[in-house]
């Protein structure tokens, strides 16, 4: 399964990137507003908003909303009133936070960027330039890199997302059905948020879930690596658990919210392989991973430890020439090739205990509260 998804993905990585290469520069610039939600993010909201005010884009606005924070968000979002719209209101969650600054905007084109993020200087200009290509593009994903490279967790954190965006997701952009719209930096037509309703307060992860409505509507969904937002990493297993719980289990929400798109054809490459692919990947592959496991052990103390070996190191070489190709594509930091070895062994592991996890707490209905990392303010 890794060899096949291998050989069909890194090609059309190669054409996604060659294809972005050609995107012309923009000669109009259409209005972006830039709706930030934060709630008791006191440590990083202030770098988050001076990185906005600092990024090139002639026709922006930017929307601060304060989700009925309990620290001192406001008064230091309130600094910026001259800068930016900042407003307040009662506790209700992301998506209500995003929902009601959209209320307050004014854009052709809404961004959404999380509150701990520091979006690069030519973000917007990046983003608009994927909705330039065809008025078929709804939204535009950003390219989201780990900023906090501390330890051996984060620095697998950030060859994690280097590898899903720069291969998997490339392979997904030739189809115009990219999965997720990221919700630390992605862009939307305000009129297609109008029309599918905006962002629905009852998932763990609304992000997800709007991105699939858009999908069921046919449109396209591009992504744009050029366009950069930096965010923080977990830098704790206890602080990455909370935030991958919350991810986990949300997305099994939106799965089961859904789940119409796994068999009904109207839905077209959605249908047919992007909600399959999603499912398998995110249920079915970390049990099949342990199974692997456990029957290369067996194998090994039955007396096939030189196959096992050859085996295993065929994965790696696999997955470093994979990961070499992803930072090479996104000119990354080529530290980040020796850590590919842990997408295979060791931090593989850890993913796939937390995605069964959230599997099992699924299947016996256990109420699912929101969780989030915490903050260290880099």
């Amino acid at each position: 399964m890794t060899f096949w998804s291998t050989l069909l993905f890194i090609p059309l990585a190669l054409y996604s990137k060659r294809r972005e290469l050609s995107i012309p520069e923009l000669t109009s610039f259409p209005k972006i507003t830039v709706i930030v939600p934060a709630y008791n993010e006191e440590k990083v909201i202030e770098r988050t908003i001076q990185a906005l005010i600092d990024t090139k884009y002639p026709d922006k606005e930017i929307v601060v909303v304060d989700d009925g924070s309990k620290d001192k968000t406001f008064e230091i979002m309130s600094k910026y009133k001259k800068q930016a719209k900042i407003l307040q209101k009662t506790n209700g969650g992301k998506a209500s936070a995003i929902n009601f600054g959209l209320a307050y905007s004014t854009g052709e084109i809404i961004v959404i960027v999380d509150a701990d993020t520091i979006i690069g200087h030519d973000s917007l200009i990046h983003l608009a330039k994927g909705f330039s290509v065809d008025k078929n593009v709804a939204a535009v994903a950003g390219n989201i890199k780990v900023r906090n490279r501390k330890n051996w967790l984060t620095w697998c954190q950030a060859i994690e997302y280097v590898g899903g965006i720069q291969i998997a997701r490339r392979a997904l952009d030739v189809f115009g059905a990219i999965s997720v719209v990221p919700g630390a930096l992605g862009a939307f037509r305000r009129s297609v948020l109008e029309e599918i309703g905006s962002y629905h307060k009852d998932t763990l992860v609304e992000d997800f879930d709007v991105t699939l409505k858009i999908l069921k509507t046919k449109l396209v969904i591009a992504g744009s690596t050029n366009s950069t937002a930096y965010t923080e990493a977990p830098e704790s297993l206890k602080s990455l658990y909370k935030q991958r719980k919350r991810w986990y289990a949300g997305n099994l929400q939106v799965f089961a919210r859904h789940s119409d798109a796994l068999t009904n054809p109207r839905f077209g490459i959605l249908q047919r392989f992007v909600f399959p692919y999603m499912v398998f990947s995110s249920c079915i592959m970390p049990f099949v991973g342990f199974i692997t496991l456990g029957g290369a052990i067996y194998s090994a103390v039955s007396g096939g430890g030189l196959f096992v070996l050859e085996m295993f190191a065929i994965f790696l070489a696999l997955q470093c020439l994979q990961v070499s190709l992803a930072v090479r594509l996104d000119n990354e930091d080529p530290r980040l090739i020796p850590y590919g070895i842990f997408l295979v062994t060791g931090f593989k592991q850890i993913m796939d205990l937390f995605l069964i996890g959230a599997v099992f707490e699924h299947l016996f209905k256990k109420d699912i509260t929101w969780t989030s990392a915490d903050r260290i303010g880099i």
